[in-house]
């Protein structure tokens, strides 16, 4: 018999390729992954998805896509698909019904995004852990900040019953990566161990490898790209001292040195490289606060200083290196906090907006500030700083104004937990 000419086997290879191209996934939730088991078992609709994945490269189908026809009639392929990669993600499903190129590009997160990066896209996103006022059920909402508009992302891999504001959420934006740590199931007041990772560019959840001691109510923060947790509540229902810290690119966890002293966090933050942690406060002060402070680079803990602590009566952020809080007191206005004094000091301008209501969820981005409300009604802070100097000494001051960005009302019966802010590339 003889073999099979050149014309022939390319031809069979392109047959198999547009019968492989006609397969069709209906994958609207994204895989989970865990860490460390390769004997995970798969759902058919993933399964499907791994297999045609061996045979042929996803980036290379969708190269081979573009060789049909243009993706905007009159206009060059490059062009067109600058375009196409600047729409809103919440525009993606109506979209992407136009042509099959417009399927394979928009139908795929991952694809989309891999493609943004690769062309040096830029644009800020804002993550809000939120949970429905009514059921208590557990969501994440994304706002786009370029244009405006809110989309979702596959629901986090956890147990139903669970208390949404004992979670602590961190986020490293320069790799796209969101981690959400520890929490409560409700029912039976049970801390959680449990660790998840958001990759944005992939567009799903990793089961990470657990902390080392269950909590909830704890600190949470990144450091030089290490995620430290501390003090919280444990299982018996009593306060931690203990803390630790995460390698995300090795994903071990290990003790770092005890706090010193037992207590749950309220709030967090990082400055000049600590880590600060206040256990919160109650209006008028029946015992002063307690605040801790971490420093990563001798692995010691100190108290806070006692205006800082005292006077950390909201929710934190740093902006431009100096800690800012929204007060939940003092008509919400945003205040300062000047270590040289270890005082606070009102800044210039209205307070939060009266659209803003509590509980909010406070982040930064790009030295704007971000607050989340009841509703998911969000303002953003605009900061101005001005560096006075006087008696050869440097002072800076701060002035504030307001923008609001109101939510949809499908919206409305969202209750914000926690935010994150990142510039996606």
């Amino acid at each position: 018999m003889s073999s099979p000419s050149l014309m022939e086997t390319v031809q069979g290879k392109s047959l198999i390729l547009r019968k492989m191209q006609r397969v069709r996934f209906s994958s609207q939730k994204a895989p989970v992954h865990k860490l460390g088991d390769s004997q995970m078992t798969l759902s058919p609709k993933f399964r499907l998805a791994v297999i045609q994945s061996s045979l042929l490269n996803p980036s290379l189908e969708f190269e081979l896509s573009l060789q049909g026809e243009p993706l905007i009639p009159g206009l060059p392929d490059d062009v067109a698909l600058n375009c196409l990669l600047r729409l809103p993600v919440e525009n993606h499903g109506a979209c992407r019904v136009v042509c099959k190129r417009w399927h394979l590009l928009l139908g795929n997160k991952e694809r989309f995004f891999t493609r943004r990066k690769e062309l040096c896209f830029k644009d800020p996103w804002l993550f809000v852990f939120a949970f429905h006022k009514c059921t208590g059920k557990i969501q994440w909402q994304v706002l786009d900040l370029t244009h405006f508009s809110w989309h979702t992302i596959p629901a986090m891999p956890c147990k139903d019953k669970v208390c949404p504001h004992g979670f602590r959420c961190v986020s490293i934006p320069h790799e796209g990566s969101l981690f959400v740590c520890g929490g409560m199931v409700s029912d039976v007041d049970c801390p959680l161990d449990m660790v998840l990772k958001y990759e944005i560019h992939k567009n799903r959840w990793t089961v990470m490898n657990k902390m080392n001691t269950a909590r909830s109510f704890f600190a949470s923060e990144v450091i030089n790209g290490m995620i430290y947790v501390a003090g919280g509540n444990s299982g018996d229902l009593f306060e931690l001292d203990l803390a630790e810290v995460l390698d995300p690119k090795k994903g071990n966890w290990h003790s770092i040195a005890s706090m010193g002293t037992n207590m749950a966090s309220y709030d967090s933050a990082v400055l000049n490289g600590k880590l600060l942690v206040t256990e919160g406060w109650l209006w008028p002060f029946f015992v002063s606060p307690r605040g801790q402070v971490y420093d990563p680079r001798t692995n010691n803990w100190e108290s806070m200083a006692v205006g800082l602590r005292e006077g950390w009566t909201g929710s934190s952020v740093v902006v431009y290196g100096h800690l800012f809080v929204v007060s939940e007191l003092e008509r919400m206005k945003l205040k300062v906090y000047d270590p040289d004094s270890d005082s606070w000091e009102t800044i210039e301008g209205p307070p939060l907006p009266e659209q803003i209501r509590k509980p909010f969820a406070v982040n930064a981005c790009d030295n704007k500030i971000y607050v989340v409300g009841r509703n998911l009604h969000v303002a953003v802070g605009y900061i101005s700083s001005l560096n006075q100097t006087s008696n050869s000494e440097k002072k800076w001051s701060f002035r504030v104004r307001w923008l609001v960005i109101d939510a949809p009302d499908r919206l409305s019966d969202l209750t914000p937990s926690s935010s994150q802010g990142f510039w996606l590339l």
